[in-house]
C-alpha cells in the first residue's frame, strides 16, 4: 500500500509539472501574439493639443539585442529553474538556461524583454532588460562552473555576438550591471578563460608587473569608463574585483588593481 500511494504522489507530481509547462507555453504563446498585433497599428497622438500624423513606412526590421548579462541560477537544478520561469508569480525570466551536462533550453526569443537583470545600468544604459539577453547557468553559487557547461556557454556566445554583432566588452555579469545587489556568477566563474575564448574582456597579464601609473591616474574615471555603476564607489569596487581580481576581493582598490583597470581601458 505504502508503494502503491508513493506511485500515485510520483504520478501527481509529474502531471502538475507537465501542466506548468503547458500553460507556461499557452500564456507565451498568448502574450507574444498580442505584442505582435499591436505593432500593426500605431494609433494617433497628441501633443501640445496637436494631433500626430501617421504614414506608415515600409523601411524597418526589429530592434536586436546589444548586451548579454551572464548569471548562476543559485538554485540545485535546471529542473528547478525552469519551474521558476514558468511560473507567472516569480516574474522572472531569461532567454537561456544551460544545465551542467551543457544542455542548452532557450526560454525567450531572443527579441522579446525578459526579466533576469532588474535594477540596474551598463555605461550609460540603465535599462538592461530592454537592451540585453540573459543566460542563466546552473550553479548555486558556490560550486566550479562544469567543463561541459562553459563549452555550450561558449558556442551559445559565438551564436548570439554573431548574430547581433554584440562586441566583446558588453558581455558582462550580472555583479557588473547591479554592484552590491548581486554577486553572480560568483567569483568562481572563468572570466579570463571566457575572454581567452573572444567573448567578454580581460587585461594582458604579461603587462601587470611593468605597467606605472600615470600620476593623475583616476580609478573611478577608469570603473566609469570600463562600465561600472560608481554611485557607490565601494560597492563598484567590490563587483570589479569580483570579476578581475576574484583571489583578493574586498572593498578596497589595491595597486594591482589599478594597474588592471589601467590595462584594462586598452582592451575597450
Amino acid at each position: 500500500m505504502k508503494h502503491f500511494k508513493l506511485l500515485v504522489i510520483l504520478i501527481l507530481f509529474a502531471s502538475c509539472s507537465k501542466s506548468i509547462y503547458q500553460l507556461s507555453k499557452r500564456e507565451y504563446n498568448k502574450e507574444a501574439k498580442k505584442l505582435g498585433n499591436s505593432l500593426i497599428e500605431i494609433s494617433p497622438d497628441t501633443i501640445s493639443n496637436r494631433i500626430t500624423n501617421v504614414i506608415k513606412s515600409q523601411n524597418f526590421n526589429l530592434r536586436k539585442p546589444n548586451l548579454i548579462v551572464i548569471h548562476h541560477t543559485a538554485q540545485d537544478s535546471c529542473k528547478q529553474t525552469y519551474k521558476t520561469f514558468a511560473l507567472k508569480r516569480t516574474q522572472v525570466s531569461s532567454h537561456y538556461v544551460i544545465c551542467r551536462d551543457g544542455t542548452v533550453t532557450q526560454m525567450l526569443n531572443d527579441l522579446l524583454r525578459g526579466w533576469h537583470a532588474g535594477n540596474g545600468s551598463w555605461g550609460k544604459n540603465t535599462d538592461i532588460n530592454s537592451s540585453s539577453l540573459g543566460i542563466e547557468l546552473d550553479n548555486n553559487g558556490n560550486e566550479p562552473f562544469s567543463y561541459a557547461q562553459l563549452n555550450s556557454l561558449v558556442f551559445l556566445l559565438e551564436k548570439l555576438t554573431t548574430k547581433y554583432k554584440i562586441p566583446a566588452q558588453n558581455i558582462v555579469g550580472h555583479s557588473d550591471i547591479a554592484p552590491g545587489r548581486k554577486t553572480d556568477p560568483s567569483a568562481l566563474f572563468p572570466w579570463k578563460t571566457l575572454a581567452q575564448s573572444g567573448y567578454g574582456i580581460w587585461y594582458n597579464e604579461e603587462k601587470l608587473d611593468s605597467t606605472v601609473l600615470p600620476v593623475d591616474f583616476n580609478s573611478t574615471f577608469a570603473l566609469k569608463y570600463i562600465g561600472y555603476n560608481t554611485s557607490s564607489i565601494e560597492k563598484a569596487i567590490y563587483s570589479f574585483k569580483l570579476r578581475f581580481n576574484s583571489d583578493q576581493v574586498s572593498f578596497v582598490l589595491s595597486e594591482k588593481d589599478k594597474k588592471i583597470l589601467f590595462l584594462l581601458m586598452d582592451e575597450i
